[in-house]
């Protein structure tokens, strides 16, 4: 049964084998509400095993990629429960997070504008991320009197921006530009407002032709081999390598370089 979530719009595209998630709340500059927050992950954990799926866009419609829980359906809302309730609802948040990273098909954020709050962290989550020109970024927990520390953040975002940024960013929660951005790591490029989707999209299907298996065991990888001393690495590496020789694509790559073809991979 294909996936039809109600809370935002979804797609694929037959031909490239591409997903494409459209959070759906324009007027609210796309913020999350529990409705979203729970679809966001159940969406993710299928689209895990979707067939027909081997690579996912994320997006936003409007002028905003997401600007984080809405104040009103979610924050709102918090000041009722007690703690155990506070901490179903961070659990989800956490879930969410935990969905993207765990699922092996490759994410492409396409941040079409601002990206602020669990939309930060949505993108810190996602395996690429692509900016418009005016996407400008922040993690606004302190301002708001939380920790920086939400959803993963002080695990994420480190690891793409090191220590120094991540600290800055997560204690005073600025805005910084999408230059900016590039700049210290945390876009992987930046394009014009009007390119975006072409150049999400295209990365995204270059990502479907690839080698599922293999760019799963990557990304399985680089979840994992943050807990692991060197030798520990170089053992899960190994022996993940070998499995994926075993794996009918790396035959493939070999006869299409010898017979000096595109690889066709499963």
């Amino acid at each position: 049964m294909a996936l039809a979530p109600k809370s935002f719009l979804y797609s694929v595209d037959p031909a490239s084998s591409v997903a494409t998630i459209t959070l759906n709340r324009p007027e609210r500059l796309n913020a999350l509400t529990f409705e979203v927050y729970t679809e966001l992950r159940d969406t993710f954990r299928a689209l895990d095993t979707e067939p027909g799926v081997r690579a996912i866009v994320i997006t936003g419609a409007g002028r905003a990629f997401c600007t984080g829980g809405d104040v009103e359906d979610i924050i709102g809302a918090l000041f009722s429960r007690d703690y155990e309730g506070l901490l179903q609802f961070t659990r989800l948040t956490c879930d969410l997070i935990l969905s993207i990273r765990q699922c092996r098909r490759p994410v492409v954020a396409a941040l079409n504008g601002t990206v602020a709050g669990a939309g930060a962290v949505i993108a810190a989550a996602s395996d690429i991320r692509i900016a418009a020109d005016n996407a400008k970024i922040a993690f606004l927990f302190t301002r708001v009197g939380l920790t920086g520390a939400d959803m993963g953040a002080a695990w994420l975002l480190p690891r793409l921006v090191g220590l120094g940024h991540a600290t800055e960013l997560l204690m005073l929660g600025d805005f910084i530009s999408a230059q900016r951005a590039a700049e210290i790591g945390l876009y992987s490029r930046v394009v014009a407002g009007d390119r975006l989707m072409v150049e999400a999209t295209e990365v995204a299907a270059r990502l479907a032709r690839g080698p599922s298996v293999a760019l799963g065991v990557t990304k399985e990888s680089l979840n994992q081999e943050a807990a692991m001393d060197l030798v520990s690495a170089m053992e899960a590496e190994a022996r993940a390598q070998a499995a994926c020789m075993q794996n009918p694509n790396f035959r493939e790559a070999y006869e299409a370089f010898r017979a000096k073809r595109d690889a066709r991979f499963e």
